[in-house]
């Protein structure tokens, strides 16, 4: 059956195992008994830092040959763990891979990779559950006969420490004694204390837990079945070849060795049977316990010749050709799957009363089931299958099909009392979306620069592996410097500028004929480079989605495809993508929609690349901007700016008429109605309770989910857009206008609403950010007993999406037993995407988190996003507070102000953390505490010239403020601040005087004389008036001039009091101030220096002169000042000294100045006293 023929019910959604952080990789070194195995000098890669180099490297470190998942019977946190061989087989990888968890449950995201010495044989990798205590018990069986056997806890899962915590009983090493001469082909685990190995011979080896004190030496204990007589087992060790064997990984496999195996008691106490298909075609149950087999016959329930053996021996390869379902006790469906000639399934009633009888009956016997291939056109060999109950008693199978590396995968619900009806035409697929997105185009009016386009696509997430990047560049490089020699790919640089690197060096830019710069030539070698590149990304990426194995969770009613390096999820289609994907063969009642979006979407492909990005140029604006033209207008607008009639032939008008009629009559506001219904929310997206959060895995496959159905409502939702406006437009006569019939400017409206929610979580869905992972722990383990050293990194941080990262904790899972997750995650997706959705996706607040995590500059991008509301205001302001552009943050403060300062208005504080409790009780608590909130956000970002204005609004608004004496303190103290620092003396003059609090005037006097002398501004500090400060002025220049005893470098404090006092005609105090100065100098021995032509003139000299000059300007019975003594030269009490005062006139002064121009002379006359008492002899 062509796929062509049936109904896509399904859609796949792949998902990358990469791992959102290096340090959720814990490395687990296996101990080993031997190092003499078979394959133990294999060389392991080390899998912490080299990059692939090749693409068999690759393959090896990143592709598995053999993985599947595991699902817990008895526990649930965690329930599905993903194993996964890799390097040869001397890695196993393990992770959880639930969707979703409990509620108070910790997520598990730690990936263990246990590294073997020797390689694992991949068909025997086993799990299983136990019921007594909450951990995993898995079994592996290395080349060399090794039965591994490891106890993981849950927290190993979650965190590292516990991996070192309890290594002793981790990990158990034994090797069966019955390897020593028989071959193992497959193993699973019947329980977690009960092994079963298909043998080479057709035998059975079972392995029970020892639980007695010999249990240290032996803890396996060994019972060997044979499916044949004693004679034939002896003839199996004989070493020539024999007959009906069949050669298999260099050993001689016995026709009736089991090849696919399962495990089921049937529902009966105390009993356990095997369930096997064997090399010879067919199936035997055993009993598990005695070894006795119950049953033998051909899976196909068919007669065959003797002579005939050959011919319908299976692969050993071949793992599952066998499952059961049911759940009553005794009684159970079987279905045998025989892989010969074109492949045929057979139904099987299995009953059992006892754990000694078994009763196999052909369910269908008149009835043939050979699957059809998915495709007439290609060879489909079918790989797996599965089976589950279905609640009307029915049966549910699952295929998947395999073509090279492509696959499909179809499913089909069996009726029991129409079986022959149900196998021809109940048949439904999954729609797999294998074509990658088309290069982008670029030319030279091309406004955006072609490599951002480039990396856009290639780094778009969860697209392609680092590890697919990097070998595709190292293979690139390779190719590319062959005679040179490749460097190294990654370097110190990132991955991003590795690539841009290596394929710009591939392009140069020359002259054209003209002797200009070739610019076009350039751009089309550079695109021609990056074109190569993404082709041979695609041949790597396609390699990682090879399928290996179908699994179906039973229990959640979820079917999943383990690819190479991807998982792939099955879930319902929703009803646009059933539409969509079945637009050949519609539903019934739906055939009229199906029409309406063939036709749009038709339209839209006969529009050329270029003039669609114009349309949606042209379409942006209307999607985000608010606009006072009416919905005509608008559309006008689009149809004018796109030119849509001049791109549009006339077969392609002629097409959409003959499918919507003569003037459109065909399309109707209940169609447009019904289309809408497609892409809104489901009806009971606002009673469901999301009672399971996401795990980490469960939102990266929403948030992939979400990306494929943007990407198809897009895509239908724009070819409708650019639909409307060509159908409103395309007439002959006024009358028959569409909008004549119907309300397009509705129609219009509601297709921008979606646009405008998609374009958002699109923007959401493929920005990504860093985000901190909780707990840091070292980043490897082991099991060997002797534990690596712990490695504390420094804060780890994991990449995910902004879509994860702010909005995946509002979504989650029902109860899943009422409804399959297939369903759920398809639901949760519809009610996402749609534009009425409950689900509350806020461009402000995640604006919010953005700046919070440092990320403004994303922020930024969400603008045209958000609303006008006074908050969103407020918060763009934010934003550009965190970009240092103060000025469009002050201008959005000032927009916002009003909205912000409405008082009793109900405020939901959400602000994802962005805003504690004391900046909340600044918001709408009237303008003068809004301004305060502005004043103290500009002070933190010292943007002091914003804080100088704001607090001037905070204290003109403060007046009608009940708190009007607080506001106005704080905010002339944080003016006056502000002013200070910019040196803005005048508003820090005017702050200050404005200041009720004495005290804190007058300590705010202090630090603005103190910065007006240090920044020798003292012309301002004359200028500025000072009302009722002088003194206090004067007091504080004469306290620094106290103490400072140095005065010939520093701050001139001196000689700023002296013009202080000067200006305000203080002559005494300045001659104070100078004779104080002049003391000073005397002290630090400036009086000998000459500071002059003139040998009189000193700084001494000068000093003098300037101190009778101010005395001078004196009433001659005023003249005189007190003189303090000074400390003695090198004394260290110079605070809190207490000299001597004498009063000094003005006759006093001169002769001072007489005598130092004496002593002065005399020096310059080599005119010295011998000792202190001693007079010079003037010549």
């Amino acid at each position: 059956m062509d796929s062509a023929d049936t109904q896509y019910l399904y859609r796949e959604t792949r998902l990358n195992l990469e791992p959102a952080s290096v340090s959720s990789v814990v490395n687990i070194r296996v101990p080993s008994l031997t190092s003499n195995g078979r394959g133990a000098t294999r060389k392991l890669t080390n899998g912490d830092n080299n990059v692939s180099e090749d693409e068999v490297a690759f393959r090896l470190k990143n592709l598995a040959p053999a993985s599947s998942v595991y699902h817990r019977k008895w526990h649930d946190a965690p329930r599905s763990f993903l194993w996964r061989l890799l390097e040869d087989g001397l890695v196993l990888s393990l992770r959880v891979v639930d969707t979703c968890r409990q509620e108070k449950v910790v997520d598990a995201p730690l990936v263990l990779n246990f590294r073997f010495t020797v390689p694992i044989l991949s068909p025997c990798v086993a799990f299983a559950d136990p019921r007594e205590h909450d951990a995993l018990s898995m079994f592996v069986l290395d080349e060399s006969n090794f039965l591994y056997s490891f106890t993981l806890r849950p927290d190993f899962f979650r965190k590292r420490s516990a991996i070192e915590a309890g290594p002793g009983d981790a990990c158990k090493v034994y090797q069966p004694k019955v390897f020593g001469f028989k071959h193992p082909h497959r193993m699973i685990a019947a329980s977690t204390d009960q092994i079963v190995v298909s043998l080479h011979d057709g035998g059975l080896v079972r392995l029970d837990r020892n639980k007695t004190q010999d249990s240290t030496s032996n803890p396996w204990k060994e019972t060997i079945y044979n499916s044949q007589g004693w004679a034939q087992g002896i003839r199996s060790y004989l070493p020539f070849k024999q007959n009906h064997t069949i050669r298999y990984r260099n050993i001689h496999m016995d026709a009736s060795a089991a090849t696919s195996i399962q495990v089921t008691d049937l529902g009966l106490d105390d009993a356990a049977f095997l369930f096997t298909v064997c090399l010879d075609h067919r199936m035997r149950i055993w009993n598990l316990r005695t070894g006795q087999i119950l049953f033998t016959g051909d899976i196909l329930n068919a007669d065959r010749n003797p002579q005939e053996v050959g011919k319908w021996q299976i692969e050993p390869t071949q793992a599952n050709l066998l499952q059961l379902v049911g759940d009553s006790t005794g009684n159970r469906m079987c279905a045998t799957y025989s892989p010969i000639g074109a492949g045929e399934f057979k139904f099987w009633n299995v009953k059992a009363r006892d754990s000694d009888t078994v009763y196999v009956e052909d369910a269908f016997p008149d009835t043939t089931l050979v699957p059809s291939s998915p495709s007439l056109s290609d060879v489909w060999t079918l790989a797996d299958f599965v089976l589950s109950n279905l609640a009307d008693g029915g049966i549910q199978l699952w295929t998947l099909w395999k073509n090279n590396m492509t696959y499909k995968v179809q499913e089909l619900d069996l009726n029991r009392d129409s079986i022959a009806e149900s196998w021809e035409s109940e048949w439904a697929s999954v729609h797999i979306d294998t074509a990658y997105p088309t290069a982008p185009t670029s030319g030279p009016s091309d406004p955006t620069d072609p490599t951002e386009k480039w990396l856009e696509l290639i780094l778009a997430p969860g697209r392609f592996t680092k590890a697919t990047l990097e070998t595709a560049l190292s293979i690139y490089e390779k190719g590319l410097y062959s005679q040179k020699g490749a460097s190294n790919p990654k370097s110190q640089k990132g991955l991003a500028e590795s690539i841009c690197s290596v394929l710009a060096s591939t392009a140069s830019l020359d002259r054209n004929s003209a002797g200009g710069m070739d610019y076009e030539q350039f751009r089309a070698s550079s695109e021609t480079q990056w074109r190569r590149f993404y082709r041979l990304l695609i041949e790597l990426d396609k390699q990682r989605g090879e399928a290996i194995a179908l699994v179906l969770d039973a229990d959640s009613d979820m079917t999943w495809v383990v690819c190479a390096d991807a998982i792939s999820a099955i879930r319902e289609c929703s009803s646009l993508e059933r539409l969509f994907f079945n637009l050949a063969r519609p539903d019934e009642g739906t055939e009229k929609v199906a029409n309406l979006v063939a036709t749009g979407v038709g339209f839209l492909d006969a529009i050329s690349d270029n003039i669609q990005q114009v349309c949606t140029a042209a379409l942006r604006p209307e999607i985000f901007e608010e606009t006072p033209r009416t919905d005509y207008e608008r559309i006008q607008y689009l149809f004018d700016t796109t030119a849509l009639w001049r791109t549009v032939s006339e077969e392609d008008c002629a097409q959409v008429i003959e499918s919507l009629g003569q003037n459109y009559t065909g399309v109707t506001m209940d169609l447009y109605k019904s289309l809408s219904g497609l892409v809104a929310a489901t009806d009971d997206s606002g009673s469901r309770k999301a009672r399971q959060p996401l795990t980490d895995f469960g939102r990266k496959l929403i948030v992939k989910a979400v990306q494929e159905t943007i990407n198809l409502q897009w895509t239908v939702i724009f070819s409708q857009v650019l639909l409307l406006v060509h159908m409103e437009f395309d007439w002959e006569q006024e009358e028959d206008m569409l909008s004549k019939r119907l309300d397009v400017g509705a129609v219009f409206r509601q297709f921008l609403d979606s646009l405008r929610r998609l374009e958002l979580l699109r923007w959401l869905s493929k920005t990504e950010i860093t985000v901190p992972i909780g707990n840091k722990h070292e980043r490897s383990g082991s099991f060997s007993g002797s534990p690596s050293a712990s490695k504390r990194l420094g804060d780890e941080t994991q990449t995910v999406t902004a879509l994860e990262g702010n909005v995946g904790h509002l979504l989650g899972i029902g109860d899943h037993r009422n409804e399959p997750l297939a369903a759920s995650i398809t639901d949760i997706v519809t009610d996402l995407c749609a534009s009425n959705s409950d689900i509350e996706v806020s461009p402000t607040l995640i604006q919010c988190s953005l700046i919070r995590r440092e990320r403004a500059d994303l922020a930024l991008e969400l603008t045209p996003y958000c609303a006008q509301t006074p908050f969103a205001t407020y918060i763009q302001g934010r934003v550009f507070l965190a970009l240092k552009d103060f000025a469009q943050a002050a201008f959005h403060f000032r927009k916002a102000a009003i909205g912000m300062s409405v008082k009793d208005v109900d405020v939901d504080r959400h602000s994802s953390g962005l805003l504690d409790d004391t900046e909340w009780n600044l918001l709408n608590k009237g303008p003068a505490r809004f301004h305060c909130h502005i004043v103290a956000l500009f002070e933190k970002t010292k943007a002091y010239s914003f804080v100088i204005e704001f607090a001037g609004l905070a204290i003109q608004y403060s007046h009608a403020s009940p708190e009007a004496a607080l506001v106005r303190s704080e905010m002339l103290s944080r003016q006056f601040n502000a002013a200070a620092v910019l040196s803005r003396f005048d508003v820090a003059h005017a702050s200050l005087l404005a200041m009720k609090d004495k005290a804190m005037q007058h300590s705010s006097l202090r630090k603005l004389v103190d910065k007006m002398c240090e920044s020798y501004h003292t012309s301002e500090l004359m200028s500025l008036p000072f009302p009722g400060l002088q003194d206090s002025i004067d007091e504080i220049l004469a306290q620094r001039c106290k103490t400072a005893m140095d005065v010939l470098s520093g701050i001139p404090y001196h000689q700023i009091l002296y013009s202080w006092r000067i200006k305000h005609n203080d002559y005494r105090g300045a001659a104070t101030v100078l004779l104080d100065r002049i003391q000073k100098l005397q002290h630090a021995g400036e009086g000998d220096k000459l500071i002059g032509d003139d040998i009189l003139d000193t700084a001494v000299t000068k000093q003098y002169l300037l101190l009778i000059n101010a005395l001078s300007c004196v009433d001659p019975k005023q003249a005189w000042i007190f003189s303090e003594e000074l400390p003695a030269p090198n004394s260290r009490e110079t605070i809190g000294f207490q000299g001597k005062r004498k009063v000094v006139t003005l006759p006093d002064l001169r002769k001072q100045y007489q005598d130092e121009l004496d002593r002065i002379a005399a020096i310059q006359n080599n005119q010295f006293g011998f000792e202190a008492d001693d007079a010079m002899d003037i010549m």
